[in-house]
């Protein structure tokens, strides 16, 4: 049966519709529709959804899913956390141990072999850490109680390595890092020190004598990205700076910078506030950014702080580089100005390279929890740091009474006596079992395992709870852990010098609270010489009667 004229026309006019809608596809929409495709996969990838095709074209069965049921989606593994708290003898036995081969590492000398026992010692360090961690409770990298992320080779330092990585090329490129030893910088000795007191959430008083060195701001910024990154894993926000560097001059804040600026690549963001930038353009700049590592000099930064243009509550980390070069240019009250403006718990790192008595109060203030010493130095100096000498002149008779006044002095001026430990180092006569006496009449507490300990134990006066005081001999000076006690007491200096060198060393290590008394008389003056060389050398304060009897 033949089709009608209208069927024709009708057929007709529907084929020359769509030649002309293909025509007009080719030529006007080509391009929106590669672009339409490649939002429309970049949202599917977003959402975590894709289509079936896919899941059918690009997977095959396989032992876990022999149907195909899941299209080739993998099981999303469960995160791992832990709380957990390092075993010290155990930590300090690996660190001491990798420091040992880093130094055999420097005494090769052929270069193929010297990168052979680098690559292992990399290797040992990381399977060590790493079997800590999972054997043992302790909080890793973000201060205080964090929870911690393993990845799928049982490790948590991939974020960390990477960012070594990333700084040690690009400063290896510019020529700004030259390591003698030729060593990478994941084996740093300083480095693994800093990351065990960063990782138990301690305040670190850094002694070594010296502003920081590109080393170690590269250890400090890559903790801080590897936290940042591991709470953006987890979904957790993080503060605005998370970091605060605060520096003495531009000339340092571009040094700290530059060990910055490769991060931006893995997503973490630095701005440096100094004065060589308007501060028009610096605030603009903060409003449009959203910076977690901060590099600021104290005036520009009260300056905004003043102009309510930046917030520091959230800081979670504050390092206070060149404790000199802030005391020359009188920014100690500008410091403590910026630490009260922090409402959170900061964690705080100080390179100490003022030997001043003067620095002693401001380092006092900014470190008001446990303080770990962190130094490779071996110095005086450098041990000794904030550790104040206080010489007492007096008659041979006023010894006793004031041995008793230092002990009243030093319990009035602390809020938890008990926090700290006490200790009296005495001779072997009549008059230092006086002292003890003395002491429990007082109603302070003698130590158990101290060596007058029988003359009694008095532990309440009042109502109130005195602190326990310990006695030994001077000769057992050198089996005596000194890190524990902040205030110690010299009631006669009959000792050697060098214990006295000893005991300076070696007190105090976790405050920087430490008191050393020593009460000189006329019959000390022998060691009156001595005694002033390392008060100067220390940069303590000198009695001018002291320098009259040395003379």
């Amino acid at each position: 049966m033949a089709k009608g004229d209208d069927a024709v026309r009708k057929k007709q006019n529907k084929v020359k519709r769509k030649k002309l809608h293909n025509k007009n596809d080719r030529s006007s929409s080509a391009i929106s529709a590669r672009v339409a495709s490649i939002i429309a996969a970049k949202k599917r990838r977003h959402s975590g959804k894709r289509r079936k095709c896919q899941g059918m074209c690009f997977s095959l069965p396989t032992l876990d899913d022999p149907f195909n049921d899941r299209n080739g989606a993998k099981d999303f593994e469960k995160r791992v956390t832990k709380k957990s708290m390092l075993p010290h003898k155990r930590e300090k036995a690996i660190l001491n141990e990798k420091s040992e081969e880093t130094l055999n590492i420097e005494m090769v000398d052929s270069p193929a072999q010297k990168k052979e026992m680098v690559t292992i010692l990399k290797d040992e360090v990381r399977k060590s850490l790493t079997s800590i961690n999972t054997t043992a409770d302790r909080s890793r990298m973000d201060p205080g109680e964090t929870k911690t992320q393993l990845d799928g080779n049982g490790s948590i330092y991939g974020h960390q390595e990477k960012c070594l990585n990333a700084i040690e090329n690009s400063l290896r490129c510019d020529g700004t890092y030259n390591n003698e030893e030729d060593k990478p910088l994941f084996v740093s000795t300083w480095g693994v020190e800093f990351l065990k007191c960063y990782s138990a959430g301690k305040d670190i008083l850094e002694t070594s004598g010296t502003s920081s060195t590109m080393e170690q701001i590269a250890w400090m910024v890559s903790c801080i990205a590897d936290s940042v990154s591991r709470k953006d894993e987890e979904g957790l926000s993080v503060a605005s700076p998370y970091l605060l560097f605060l520096v003495p001059s531009q000339e340092k804040a571009t040094k700290v910078r530059s060990v910055c600026k490769p991060l931006k690549a893995l997503g973490i963001h630095t701005v440096s506030i100094h004065p060589g930038t308007s501060l028009d353009h610096q605030i603009e700049g903060l409003k449009s950014s959203e910076p977690e590592i901060m590099i600021s000099t104290p005036e520009r930064l009260l300056e905004l702080l003043s102009l309510k243009a930046i917030d520091l509550s959230g800081v979670s980390l504050l390092v206070v580089d060149g404790l000199e070069s802030f005391y020359s240019e009188g920014c100690f009250d500008k410091i403590n100005s910026i630490r009260r403006s922090f409402s959170g718990k900061t964690h705080t790192v100080v390179f100490n390279d003022c030997h001043r008595y003067a620095c002693v109060r401001v380092v006092q203030n900014l470190l008001t929890g446990s303080v770990h010493r962190l130094s490779l130095n071996s110095s005086l100096t450098s041990q000794s740091a904030c550790i104040i000498q206080s010489v007492n002149m007096c008659l041979l008779k006023e010894k006793l009474p004031k041995a008793i006044g230092i002990l009243d002095h030093a319990y009035r001026g602390r809020h938890q006596p008990q926090a700290s430990k006490v200790l009296y180092i005495v001779g072997k006569d009549e008059k230092h079992r006086k002292l003890a006496t003395a002491l429990k009449f007082k109603g302070y507490s003698i130590s158990s395992d101290s060596v007058l300990s029988e003359v009694g134990n008095s532990v309440e006066s009042k109502g109130r709870t005195r602190p326990t005081v310990s006695m030994i001999h001077i000769d057992q000076i050198g089996a005596t852990d000194f890190s524990e006690y902040e205030v110690v007491v010299l009631p006669d200096l009959i000792l050697s010098i060098d214990s006295y060198v000893q005991i300076l060393m070696k007190m105090a290590r976790y405050s920087v609270n430490g008191v050393l008394h020593s009460l000189f008389s006329r019959e000390d003056a022998k060691l009156a010489a001595p005694l002033i060389k390392i008060l100067e050398q220390c940069g303590q304060a000198v009695p001018e009667a002291l320098r009259k009897m040395s003379s």
